[in-house]
């Protein structure tokens, strides 16, 4: 994805942004072509930022494929957490 400042003296396009600001728009060329002009918030861009990140999404990608589980009694066994029963 490429970024493009875009200067106040343009008109046309700078309307179209505000607009923006209050609802997606979609942009038609004479030929058909449609465009999507859309805000992006911070959260959009941290996420878009977090795909881009190679090192974790193959963290994350090894971590889903794990199957290995451990039940309750085992984890709490292994922190030295076992219960006690009480009757």
């Amino acid at each position: 994805m490429k970024t493009i400042t875009v200067s106040a003296r343009a008109g046309t396009l700078v309307s179209l942004l505000k607009q923006a600001c209050d609802e997606n728009l979609i942009l038609k060329t004479e030929d058909g072509r449609e465009f999507l002009l859309a805000e992006i918030d911070d959260f959009d861009r941290e996420i878009e930022l977090t795909r881009q990140n190679e090192e974790l999404m193959r963290l994350l990608d090894e971590r889903g494929r794990e199957k290995a589980t451990v039940s309750l009694q085992e984890a709490r066994a292994c922190f030295g957490l076992e219960r006690e029963t009480g009757t």
